[in-house]
């Protein structure tokens, strides 16, 4: 009879320890954050069952969460496109020293920059004054600026072009924040233990990825201030030809009188120049002047005895 009751007593302390596993086990599962991994190897078979519907909204409810808290650092795709505007604007002016301090009171006025100016001076009697200027304005200031400064003058042409470079930007963040995972995740490798030859590896593709990451930061940021800052390429032409004054007498003449000595000079300087030249090459010439006397000579003497012999 002892070897009877022991495995019934036995038996009945499993039933009592799978139930109280069971409602452990259950308990977890209604918990806040399961952690079914926890549980012992013997209750691995009870573990299956577990997976309700309710553990699997919590976690469906747990994992949006999650994201949600990681949205702001992930790229999101732009609200409105995301332009580069560029505008070219012709215009007619009466005067183009006043039309060109309009510009930079026009362009000071609207927080913009002036980065190039050219103004052309007229080269003869009867051409036009031209300028023109490149201009960096705020983007949300672009219409203000171009309303401005067509009232300049009369508008010849204009145009406005825009670049859709949203697409460019999302790409360029989503690689930025891959290659700064890869970073940390490089980061951590080298701080464990390990070989000084995968150290060194480690540290060369860590290298390289923080030089492709300030290439894209760059591109990045040069992207996002084009679309910032809008620009405006401005030509201004003169209405009225420049006519050049004639200058006074007293001024040609003196211009006359230095052109001239400037020339009697040269020419004085090219002869002497020339001399000296005819000098150092002397024994040439008498070397060839002495050969054409002699055949000058003995062609006049030839006919002579020609004469002679014949009478």
């Amino acid at each position: 009879m002892k070897r009877c009751v022991a495995p019934v007593r036995l038996r009945s302390q499993v039933g009592w320890s799978a139930i109280a596993t069971t409602l452990l086990l259950a308990s977890c599962a209604t918990a806040p954050t399961p952690q079914s991994s926890e549980t012992s190897s013997g209750a691995m078979p009870m573990s299956a069952p577990m997976s309700s519907p309710a553990a699997d909204q919590t976690l469906s409810q747990t994992i949006p969460s999650a994201e949600n808290r990681v949205s702001p650092s992930q790229p999101a795709a732009p609200q409105q496109p995301q332009l580069i505007k560029t505008a070219v604007l012709q215009l007619t002016v009466k005067s183009i020293a006043s039309s060109l301090d309009q510009v930079k009171t026009i362009v000071q006025t609207h927080q913009g920059d002036i980065l190039n100016l050219q103004d052309e001076l007229p080269t003869d009697y009867s051409s036009h004054r031209l300028a023109s200027l490149q201009i960096r304005i705020p983007q949300a200031k672009l219409d203000a600026t171009l309303q401005s400064l067509k009232q300049l003058g009369t508008v010849d042409s204009q145009s406005v072009t825009a670049e859709d470079v949203s697409t460019q930007l999302v790409d360029y963040q989503a690689r930025l924040k891959n290659l700064r995972k890869t970073e940390e995740t490089l980061l951590g490798i080298m701080e464990r233990s390990g070989s000084v030859g995968d150290v060194l590896k480690v540290a060369q593709e860590l290298s390289q990825v923080r030089s492709m990451i300030e290439q894209i930061s760059a591109q990045l940021a040069t992207l996002q201030n084009q679309v910032s800052y809008s620009t405006i390429r401005l030509n201004l032409t003169e209405i009225v030809a420049s006519i050049r004054t004639q200058p006074a007498t007293e001024v040609q003449i003196e211009n006359t009188w230095e052109s001239a000595t400037h020339s009697f000079s040269k020419l004085t300087v090219d002869l002497l120049q020339l001399g000296i030249w005819l000098l150092v090459y002397s024994p040439y010439w008498v070397v060839l002047g002495a050969i054409a006397s002699f055949t000058y000579l003995r062609l006049r003497r030839n006919p002579v005895q020609s004469r002679s012999e014949e009478s």
